[in-house]
């Protein structure tokens, strides 16, 4: 029989005093500080950019500024078609207007680089058909700077124009109209999400004033992370994408969190304790097990500051700010507000509404949710029962599901984002698509070669040779030096060639051409661009961090789930089962983004790849909210085991008093992230509705069938540790102890649980003998 940790009443501890001695205070505190975040918050999508899937520090990040630099023509990011409507471009009254066009963009301020079909010629920049040309320019400054002259002359030339009409595209439109579309969207999500998640949470509490407590932590926190974010971009970039996740980790953790405090604050008044006893008891339980969630959360979302990229930094920034204020909210200001409740956190129960008075006759019980009552649970009491009774059966079966379920993602292939995010209506997208069906070559496909030190013409045309005898090249124009014309550059200058791989822009062949092309000896220095360049410096990037990340996430999920179990199996068991939780959010990443099953229904272009940051993304805060569910789960577990003795018992008696809650808990952030996957963006719809599945099927699959399963199988082995651990956690580790304030002692839980496995034993039987 293992030591059973014993103690005394439950009393009111130095946090208890601090957060109820002066609630009125602290609320008032907070509602100051809220308020000084929703001006300091404000503006904050403004500030920052849609870029950051590049590695700074990469060859092909080091060419692309060297090229705006010394060749700012050949980077052009905004590109003009004008369509010739009834006639030719090769007409006098279109080539007339065209080069009018082009004089007056040459003479906008910030605009330089300016190139087009009429003034060079060039066959790629006319149409097949002869019916539209491009006019390329460069928009120099950083996304900021350049996405306001965008902004100012876009509107100018963009329409009708005598007998052209003219479209805006390019790089630099596709970014700001990726900007623009995320921030329609988010808010969009927002009136989603908002309604949706209080009808369920009235749901789950009954009661209207338990419901707003959850939602009103999530604001605080989505607010006090837009002021957070606002003053990181005054030191570095911050991608607009993170936004979606500061919205759906701000109201899914804080409701999260919320509930699982306020549903043991409502248990402990139901068992008899008053207002402080009942939220010192709350804090010591419920409260632990939200800190130490929030930190593994924390450092799950931390892992992504290993990485280069600014995309996947920002996620970091936003993470760890909105996890860390959605569980201060919910330890200070949430204490404070059920300090001043007390019962009346249980009034206006809207389910009356529902239930025309049905049963309101019954015993003259008084109105109101009863989730306190002895048999709350029962119903995962008796779940939890039928799988461990069949451990073997649950843990194989559910543990090849979710590994089939995954196996799609075997067949991944990676790229980087184009136009095609957008959806098919956007201007700058439209733009893209007409160069990619009617323009010789497509748009982006190419790669570039930047020379420096370049010594002459007898050089660069021997490198030329060398490189357009790679298998694989299709064409190599240029070169093309600071000088006019194609002739050599000075001792000390700069020339680059264009490759034109075979196949896709960013397929196997363009990828292998850049090692290639990296790998052939050259009189100068050398270094490559373009869009398979920077996938494969992207690539490099990620799986030479990767380690790391993963490292971080594993030590420190380890020995957290150590310090809050005092086991070594346990924490292993968590990691392992999460990694298995999240099978069946990249299977279906591939089957769905990548090959393009159900892009119709769910509304997106599929490109044959997926964008190489979002799997590193997906995995961090997936994983994170994977073990968010999971610390609840075991926190209960340890708890009760610490109380009785009893592994088995303490098993149920965890699913029973979580199960339920963890499940609503991961519906609503599922209707969240559902609510983000509704964007017009790819990348963002992806993240939303694969990290939605990964919820959904940790907390009703892994959390519901393999934890107990697997639970059931290790037995007693379950809480070992060796001795210098076990010391160590009997040291430094944290207890709860006992709770007096429970509605049942822990004999009359196993009495009841005892019950109910001999009235199911009873079913088997009948049902065996039928």
């Amino acid at each position: 029989m293992a030591e059973v940790k014993k103690s005394g009443p439950a009393r009111g501890g130095g946090w208890t005093r601090f957060v109820t001695v002066r609630p009125r205070l602290t609320l008032l505190v907070a509602l100051v500080i809220t308020a000084l975040a929703v001006l300091a918050g404000g503006g904050v999508a403004d500030r920052m950019g849609s870029g950051g899937w590049e590695d700074p520090a990469a060859e092909s990040t080091y060419a692309t500024r060297a090229l705006e630099r010394e060749f700012p023509a050949s980077q052009p990011n905004v590109l003009l078609l004008v369509d010739a409507r009834k006639g030719a471009v090769d007409d006098p009254a279109v080539a007339a207007e065209a080069r009018r066009l082009t004089e007056r963009l040459e003479a906008e301020p910030g605009v330089s680089g300016v190139g087009s079909y009429w003034g060079t010629g060039a066959p790629a920049l006319r149409s097949e058909d002869g019916r539209q040309a491009v006019i390329a320019a460069r928009i120099e400054g950083d996304e900021k700077a350049a996405g306001e002259i965008l902004e100012r002359i876009a509107p100018v030339y963009r329409g009708a124009h005598g007998p052209v009409e003219v479209s805006v595209g390019g790089p630099l439109a596709v970014q700001h109209e990726m900007e623009t579309v995320i921030q329609e969207d988010l808010l969009r999500a927002e009136l989603i999400a908002l309604p949706v998640t209080l009808v369920l949470l009235v749901m789950v509490f009954g009661s209207a004033i338990a419901a707003l407590l959850p939602l009103g932590i999530g604001i605080v926190a989505i607010l006090g992370t837009n002021a957070v974010l606002r003053g990181i971009t005054e030191f570095t970039d911050v991608s607009v994408f993170a936004q979606n996740l500061t919205t759906a980790l701000g109201l899914g953790l804080a409701i999260d969190y919320a509930l699982f405090v306020v549903r043991r604050f409502r248990e402990e008044l139901a068992g008899g304790a008053d207002s402080r006893t009942a939220i010192g008891t709350t804090l010591r339980t419920a409260g632990r097990t939200v800190l130490f969630s929030a930190l593994t959360v924390a450092v799950s979302l931390a892992a992504m500051l290993v990485f280069p990229q600014y995309f996947l930094r920002s996620f970091a920034y936003a993470g760890i700010a909105v996890v860390l204020l959605a569980a201060a909210a919910a330890l200070i200001l949430l204490p404070a507000a059920l300090m001043l409740l007390g019962d009346r956190v249980n009034a206006l129960d809207l389910r009356r509404l529902f239930r025309r008075g049905r049963r309101r006759a019954e015993a003259g019980a008084p109105e109101g949710p009863a989730p306190e009552a002895s048999d709350a649970g029962a119903g995962w009491g008796r779940a939890a029962g039928l799988v461990m009774r069949r451990a073997p059966v649950f843990a194989v079966a559910t543990a090849t599901g979710l590994v089939l379920l995954g196996l799609p993602f075997l067949g991944v292939n990676f790229g980087t984002v184009d136009d095609r995010q957008l959806p098919a209506t956007a201007e700058s997208r439209m733009v893209q698509d007409e160069l990619r069906a009617g323009f010789p070559g497509g748009p982006g496909g190419g790669l570039t070669v930047l020379a420096e030190g370049a010594a002459g013409p007898e050089a660069l045309s021997g490198y030329r040779e060398r490189i357009q005898g790679l298998d694989g090249v299709v064409r190599v124009d240029g070169p093309v030096t600071s000088g006019a014309g194609a002739s050599g550059a000075d001792a000390g200058g700069h020339a680059y060639f264009t490759v034109v791989p075979e196949g896709e822009g960013v397929g196997e062949t363009a990828q292998r051409v850049v090692g290639e092309l990296r790998a052939t000896d050259a009189p100068f220095d050398t270094s490559v661009t373009g869009a398979a360049a920077v996938l494969v410096d992207s690539k490099d990037a990620i799986g030479d961090r990767l380690p790391w990340a993963l490292a971080i996430i594993v030590v420190v999920t380890l020995l957290l789930v150590f310090l809050l179990t005092g086991s070594v199996v346990i924490p292993v068991q968590a990691v392992v089962l999460n990694a298995l939780s999240l099978t069946a959010m990249f299977g279906a990443v591939v089957w769905v983004f990548q090959d393009g099953h159900l892009s119709g229904l769910l509304g997106f272009t599929p490109t044959g790849d997926i964008e190489t940051n979002l799997p590193v993304l997906m995995f961090c805060v997936a994983f994170g909210l994977s073990m968010d569910y999971g610390v609840f789960l075991l926190s209960r577990i340890k708890e009760e085991y610490d109380a009785t003795g009893d592994h088995d018992h303490a098993v149920r008696f965890g699913l029973r008093h979580t199960g339920g809650l963890i499940t609503a808990a991961a519906v609503i952030l599922a209707v969240v992230m559902v609510a983000i996957g509704t964007s017009r963006v790819t990348n963002t719809k992806m993240l939303g509705l694969g990290v939605a599945l990964a919820v959904l099927m940790d907390a009703m699959v892994v959390r519901s069938l393999l934890v107990p399963a697997v639970m059931k199988l290790t037995g007693r082995l379950t809480w070992w540790a060796p001795g210098p651990l076990r010391r160590f956690h009997d040291r430094f580790g944290i207890s709860e102890g006992g709770t007096a304030s429970k509605p049942a002692s822990a004999e009359a839980a196993k009495a009841t649980e005892a019950a109910e496995r001999d009235e199911e034993a009873a079913r088997d039987k009948e049902a065996v003998g039928g």
